[in-house]
């Protein structure tokens, strides 16, 4: 196939059935059904279905395995684990063993780096190497991708056909937010309404400078603890360097939400730099890195582990991570600070006064997924047998909690009691395996709403932290009210595809200026850093998003 062209373009996102009927610029041709994408040429019929020939229902039978080995490449998170190889390890072979041996398929596993997956995936696009899989868990950058021509044209049947029980699970999550421009395009993970994304605190340094973690009702209160670590030589608070997901004013927003405001300038693919939320949290920014309340060097710290490693020698306070029960990163920092003592950051501790604690909800689902353009029948076959073969209680189960008698026992609830500190072969990933068993679900879930609060708090605590993960889920079930979805376009936006590469990089330019500037040259900076950016094409942003939004056409 002749090279296409793959930009780092966001598209709209869609509402209701999902459809983007109509809309101009997107001319995705997809060579599942035969027909050229644009700039390339035609796989061979012999390897390509049409949706609308497999629609009559004639699926070939793969029940006993391809007569043929078909090669099955499956995307996979690299979160640069210590001493975990995302490629190559004990459920990366027992997957072989179990699934590919079966049905005659060769699996391998395709590293995406999470803090670069974008780049990751357009590299391999470019090359003619991505997966059979494209993956993203936002809709405008999954959309990004179909506007791109690299994903196929489905046939719901045939998932249906392959994987009846994934269908079972998905099919109204599937035919609800799946199709675009009336094409059938997208599959989806279940996402379960819980997160165990969480900030802790040294709770220890709290209590040396006479307050106590219950004390941090405000951002003014979080601050003049600063002020106290900071007079007590004991360290600043944990700060990085802003990209790819910019949801970081939402404390600073006016409450309740004005949806046209919202639809306007929340969205987090491009970030927002010019509204009175962004100056409240960049002004608050600057008056804790000017007073030496913050790490020094945040610019510097643009991935975990690089912010992990500040908290773990003792440099930072607070550090904002998912919680599992196999995290190293409690277990590191009481190995250089054996005083160490954790504590879960109460949500209205980052608020200012007057605010409330908003935050982002989910869409209802997890991953978005689609097939890539050059991917065979057999593959896309292969693919959702696949998700049919993980969507088997016994598979899901394993995959989540490792061998029995040695990852786990069993407690009289049947729930998944962690050893901890196993190390043997069949050790989970240090966020118990989620990177692969995340294609049909967010969360382990048990048969009912109590055993799976139960198993989440023991899934998502270390041995002896359990109150993390207790408090963890009482503080995101008194913020409910304060957590709304991103609006969502039912029109394609232009712009935002053409200037957003531009602008992340520019913002983070900006953003690390005005935080830098000295106190009394915020204003001036902060103005000028507002112009350039409405000036690079953010303004043109604007004033796509706001003549579809006096159209109505957002949700």
């Amino acid at each position: 196939m002749s090279k296409k062209k793959f930009g780092s373009m966001a598209m709209a996102v869609f509402v209701g059935a999902g459809l983007l009927a109509g809309c101009s610029g997107n001319d995705n041709n997809s060579n599942a059904s035969g027909s050229p994408a644009s700039g390339g040429s035609t796989p061979s019929a012999s390897n390509v279905a049409s949706p609308s020939e497999s629609a009559k229902g004639s699926y070939p039978d793969y029940s006993k395995g391809f007569p043929e080995k078909v090669n099955l490449e499956i995307p996979v998170y690299e979160r640069a684990f210590e001493g975990w190889n995302v490629t190559d390890n004990y459920y990366t072979r027992w997957i072989q063993k179990e699934f590919g041996d079966k049905y005659n398929v060769n699996v391998k596993f395709v590293p995406i780096t999470r803090s670069s997956e974008v780049q990751d995936y357009e590299q391999l696009l470019a090359s003619h190497k991505a997966p059979d899989i494209i993956f993203h868990y936002d809709m405008p950058q999954a959309l990004a991708y179909y506007g791109e021509d690299v994903m196929q044209e489905l046939d719901w049947n045939e998932i249906e056909n392959y994987a009846p029980t994934y269908w079972k699970n998905m099919s109204e999550t599937i035919k609800k937010y799946g199709a675009v421009d009336g094409k059938n395009v997208f599959f989806f993970a279940a996402r379960p309404e819980a997160d165990n994304f969480t900030s802790i605190i040294r709770k220890d340094w709290v209590e040396k400078v006479g307050m106590k973690v219950e004390d941090l009702t405000s951002l003014e209160k979080f601050n003049e603890m600063l002020v106290k670590w900071k007079e007590a030589g004991l360290g600043v608070a944990g700060e990085s360097l802003k990209k790819n997901n910019y949801n970081f004013n939402y404390a600073f927003r006016d409450w309740p939400i004005d949806p046209k405001q919202r639809a306007l300038y929340s969205d987090l693919g491009v970030a927002d730099l010019t509204t009175p939320a962004t100056e409240r949290y960049l002004r608050n920014l600057n008056y804790q890195y000017n007073n030496g309340l913050v790490d020094k060097e945040f610019y510097l710290r643009d991935d975990d582990n690089k912010i992990k490693a500040e908290f773990v020698a003792g440099k930072t306070g607070n550090y904002g991570f998912y919680l599992a029960s196999n995290t190293d990163v409690l277990s590191a920092t009481l190995a250089n600070n054996p005083g160490a003592e954790f504590a879960v950051l109460p949500p209205g501790a980052l608020v200012p006064e007057g605010f409330k604690p908003q935050g982002r909800a989910y869409w209802p689902f997890g991953f978005i997924m689609g097939i890539n353009y050059e991917s065979s029948a057999q593959e896309r076959a292969a693919v959702w047998l696949y998700l049919e073969w993980m969507s088997q209680p016994k598979n899901l189960f394993f995959l989540q909690n490792g061998v029995e008698g040695q990852n786990y026992t069993l407690d009289a609830d049947g729930i998944a009691v962690k050893v901890p500190d196993f190390a043997g072969e069949s050790k989970l990933s240090n966020n118990n395996n989620k990177d692969y068993w995340a294609l049909v679900t967010e969360i382990a879930q048990y048969s009912t709403p109590e055993l799976t609060r139960k198993a989440n708090i023991r899934n998502w605590a270390p041995a002896g932290y359990e109150y993390l993960a207790e408090d963890l889920i009482k503080y995101y079930d008194q913020t409910a009210e304060f957590r709304t979805p991103d609006a969502l376009f039912t029109v394609v936006l232009d712009k935002v595809n053409e200037y957003k590469a531009d602008l992340n990089a520019l913002f983070q330019e900006l953003y690390v200026k005005c935080v830098m500037a000295p106190t009394d040259q915020f204003d001036a900076t902060y103005e000028a850093a507002k112009k350039a950016y409405l000036d690079a094409g953010y303004q043109e942003i604007l004033d796509e998003k706001q003549k579809a939004i006096a159209a109505g056409k957002f949700s």
